[in-house]
């Protein structure tokens, strides 16, 4: 039963996280991609500015969407656990909501990365191997 109730808090308290890692690392990618594409190459902002001011989307989406994100995980489970008020004030539990909260914002950030399986490298590529100019023709 003990371990039941670990693996309910680390889902419980993770579930959350894996959304909000996937959506925040999305939106970056995604942001930051067309900013740099847009506004980077019409202002002269560099790829870290653009990624930056992706990051500043991706924030502010989230903190639009974290309530959206907890509610349906609550729908979802059902019951967030099945520890009494008490068990889950122990240092022993929050330390299993914590392992379970940083372990799913690690995995969601890592799948939320799938927009880098979309995006060309033709032009990283051309600046790293600039096109050779053969003048003694």
């Amino acid at each position: 039963k003990q371990w039941y109730q670990r693996r309910v808090a680390i889902t419980a308290g993770g579930i959350p996280f894996l959304g909000f890692g996937f959506l925040d690392n999305t939106i970056m990618l995604c942001a930051g991609e067309y900013i740099d594409m847009t506004l980077g190459s019409a202002l002269g902002f560099s790829t870290l500015a653009a990624a930056a001011m992706g990051n500043l989307v991706s924030d502010v989406a989230g903190i639009a969407t974290a309530g959206t994100v907890e509610q349906n995980v609550k729908r979802i489970l059902g019951r967030s656990t099945v520890l009494t008020p008490k068990q889950r004030d122990t240092s022993r539990a929050h330390r299993w909501v914590f392992f379970g909260r940083c372990f799913s914002i690690c995995l969601g950030c890592i799948l939320g990365m799938w927009p880098l399986l979309l995006l060309s490298n033709s032009e990283s590529e051309e600046s790293k191997n600039p096109p050779i100019i053969d003048d003694h023709s």
